[in-house]
């Protein structure tokens, strides 16, 4: 099947909610460069965004508070809920005293390396900062963002970008279209539990945005992990190798081959064994969120106070 986020949200409904896109990334590459002697990792990586993601319900509550709606919370408590942090700590540092209700309509898999998580974080911060007429802007809201996660930040900024660091120094790249079939294997992958794994390699030679552009076969550290670790990763990598060479996102489990055309991978999507969790999404040439952006203009924005600092 074929799932796609519009490129402007239904922004406004008469009860008062707004939808926004969060939608979902792919790592085109991952390589772990180093060890930083706070125990994070250097990586470098390139991120692409999908039209296809999760939507993000919002309405301005007049009391201050923030509060959850929705099936399926009992997943995640809610002081682990990024989404609900994202929205507190954009009311702490803009000293806001309207509140939310927030619902996040589910459709990126959680342990898939969509960023889903993070994505939803993103898209709240983005939306409160419209909607409460805060207006601190891409630059203060990632910085906000990185507190809660290393991919927050190419979400707020919406732009397809070759990243280093532990993914918060990003270059804004240009990619072609695109076309992915992807497919989420019955395993969930522990981001902390593979950057523990011994045999994960840490030293990767660094390449430059000149070695991805050629083409080179960047690889996935997390790919030989995952793939020796869980069988379900590499039945998947089996049947993706029938119609294309597949590829890791993030520290996985989801699988992707890339297409130049839209008919190349419906056909093999059509061609993979029945009883995968497959469908087609386009590539993004930049994050849905930034349209949706353009379509609701800020509310009311106002100057944060002089000296405040993110």
């Amino acid at each position: 099947m074929t799932l796609g986020l519009t490129p402007g949200p239904d922004h406004r409904g008469s009860d008062g909610w707004s939808v926004w896109p969060a939608p979902a990334k792919l790592n085109l590459f991952l390589r772990i460069v180093g060890r930083r002697a706070d125990g994070y990792h250097d990586i470098q990586t390139v991120f692409r965004f999908l039209h296809w993601g999760d939507r993000v319900h919002v309405r301005v509550r007049g009391d201050g508070r923030i509060q959850r709606h929705g099936p399926g919370l009992d997943w995640v408590p809610e002081d682990l809920d990024l989404t609900l942090g994202a929205a507190k700590s954009l009311q702490s540092a803009a000293k806001i005293a309207k509140g939310a209700d927030i619902r996040v309509e589910k459709r990126i898999p959680a342990g898939g390396g969509f960023g889903g998580g993070s994505s939803d974080a993103a898209t709240a911060l983005v939306a409160l900062d419209r909607l409460w007429g805060s207006g601190l802007g891409a630059e203060a809201l990632a910085t906000l963002g990185a507190a809660l996660g290393a991919d927050v930040p190419v979400f707020v900024h919406g732009h397809n970008a070759w990243a280093e660091g532990i993914g918060d120094r990003l270059t804004e790249i240009e990619l072609p279209p695109a076309w992915y079939l992807l497919v989420v294997p019955a395993a969930h992958a522990s981001t902390a539990q593979l950057f523990a794994a011994r045999e994960l390699t840490r030293n990767a030679v660094a390449v430059t945005i000149a070695d991805f552009v050629s083409g080179a076969p960047l690889g996935n550290a997390f790919e030989p992990v995952l793939r020796l670790r869980e069988p379900a990763v590499e039945a998947a990598f089996r049947a993706l190798s029938q119609v294309g060479t597949p590829r890791m996102t993030g520290s996985g489990s989801g699988c992707f081959i890339e297409f130049a055309e839209r008919g190349l991978a419906e056909a093999a999507l059509a061609a993979l064994p029945p009883g995968l969790d497959a469908w087609v999404a386009a590539g993004a040439m930049r994050s849905p969120l930034l349209d949706a952006c353009a379509a609701e203009p800020p509310q009311g924005r106002r100057q944060v106070a002089q000296g405040t600092r993110f």
